[in-house]
């Protein structure tokens, strides 16, 4: 079944019905979300329908599956390119074209990338990116967001939560562009969640992290432009000059706004107390919970603790853990094997 929509999705794509074509593979994929062909299709269709966002997370899900797939690093490319990714976009094409070095669009989409990136701008077929993708994208529904999320920001980065209780790190999975953000949560027999905005403004891919929770995930975002006010999440449209933050000091810089999911105000002081409150209150077990204790530890001891912990774990190997300097100071820290094992020198 999921053979034949595949056919009149391929139908549909030659009579330039994209539309159609983008429905017909999403069909596809519900019956067969494992295939990488429906995804890299699909991402082809939303590229003509000007979804760049939409087919660089279909592309991504597709080099997920196969990370062979040479067309699926193209498609990424090519919406990454109309989306000024240019970095991200140099990255899939080059992995792309070495898997197949005779398809000649790479070497063109990777002059195009040199060029973005030596003049910061793209007009690429005709549609000037530089302020983000074109609007057609944006009037695209976009249903209602399974989990709730919230974001403050800070002079340097955006930090955003999304509010995923229980979920397990192995079904998360998330990429930072540089201007692009995606969160796919699939987690087994409930639909997949995918967030992925553009952002209101570029960040520092290699910087940004992220902290998974019992109750949420927390992700910091930092600025490539820290002069730059971000009033919204996503990107609506070019940063003006009253976004910018050169015209006030530090000290004389106002509270920035939080806004929120929400319809409703939030008092982020509070939430932020909670949020400091239910870290420090979350249980957790095993290794998590001895790391933590130690980590508690070692923060809040004093200087000849702090050397006497790092002194003893070096030097026995990680099996003794001291906090007493008068003890372990001044002599080697033998180390010390658990109950019913012994010790043994590792013979390079």
């Amino acid at each position: 079944m999921a053979d034949e929509l595949e056919k009149k999705a391929a139908g549909a794509f030659v009579d330039d019905n994209f539309e159609l074509a983008c429905d017909l593979y999403s069909q596809a994929i519900d019956m067969d979300p494992t295939n990488a062909d429906f995804f890299a299709n699909r991402a082809q269709a939303n590229i003509k329908l000007k979804r760049y966002t939409e087919a660089v997370a279909d592309a991504n899900r597709a080099i997920e599956l196969d990370p062979s797939m040479a067309k699926a690093y193209l498609r990424k490319g090519t919406a990454c390119i109309q989306l000024e990714e240019f970095e991200t976009a140099m990255e899939a094409l080059k992995k792309g074209a070495s898997l197949d070095p005779k398809n000649m669009k790479f070497g063109d989409l990777i002059e195009e990338c040199d060029k973005g990136i030596a003049d910061g701008t793209n007009t690429a077929n005709g549609h000037d990116v530089r302020h983000g993708y074109n609007h057609t994208s944006s009037e695209v529904s976009v249903p209602k967001p399974k989990y709730r999320h919230e974001y403050y920001q800070k002079p340097d980065q955006v930090v955003l939560t999304i509010f995923a209780k229980g979920i397990s790190s192995e079904y998360i999975k998330i990429d930072f562009g540089e201007q692009l953000l995606s969160v796919i949560i699939e987690v087994p027999n409930e639909e997949i969640f995918c967030f992925q905005p553009r952002l209101f403004a570029k960040i520092l891919p290699q910087r940004c992290r992220c902290t998974i929770l019992s109750t949420k995930i927390e992700i910091r975002l930092f600025k490539a432009d820290e002069s730059i006010n971000w009033t919204s999440l996503e990107y609506k449209g070019g940063v003006s000059t009253s976004q910018r933050l050169h015209s006030l000091s530090v000290e004389t810089r106002p509270r920035p706004a939080y806004p929120s999911s929400k319809s409703k105000g939030t008092d982020w002081d509070k939430l932020e107390a909670e949020v400091k409150r239910e870290e420090k209150d979350e249980k957790l077990e095993g290794d998590a919970a001895l790391n933590k204790l130690f980590r508690d530890i070692y923060q809040n001891a004093d200087e000849d603790t702090r050397r006497a912990m790092k002194k003893s774990f070096v030097e026995s190997n990680g099996t003794v853990l001291s906090t007493n300097w008068k003890d372990v100071g001044s002599k080697t820290v033998e180390g010390s094997a658990p109950d019913g094992m012994e010790m043994k020198k590792w013979e390079y």
